[in-house]
């Protein structure tokens, strides 16, 4: 009698500072918070990974996708399913979409919701 497979949850994490982001199984609210919670799981695949541009006062993004293009450069990127940018700053999250695509990261753009909830 064969056993049934294990049914894995999914690793599904976000770096924004504010929003609720439901389906999340992790969130970073900083981007030094978010270096961290990636290198965590950097010997695991990331089935979604939430990214939001602006962090609160001068932090953003930038140094999370930073590392992720260093990964990449080096041969190690990270593995990740889909990176989903929900910024509502449309030129921050311009730049993210196209610093991860050019570097082979499957990414798109998810609208933000005015109540905090992802579209």
């Amino acid at each position: 009698m064969k056993e049934a497979p294990i049914a894995l949850t999914p690793i599904v994490l976000g770096i924004d500072d504010l929003r609720l982001l439901p389906g999340a199984t992790r969130i970073a609210r900083t981007s030094s918070e978010g270096i961290q919670l990636l290198e965590e799981h950097r010997d695991s695949f990331i089935d979604e990974l939430w990214l939001d541009h602006d962090l609160g006062g001068d932090d953003t993004i930038m140094p999370v996708v930073t590392l992720m293009e260093e990964a990449a450069f080096n041969g190690r990127p990270f593995q990740i399913g889909v990176v989903f940018v929900h910024s509502a700053n449309p030129v921050g999250a311009e730049t993210v979409v196209r610093s991860l695509a050019r570097w082979s990261y499957r990414v798109q753009r998810a609208m933000p919701r005015e109540s905090g909830r992802l579209s």
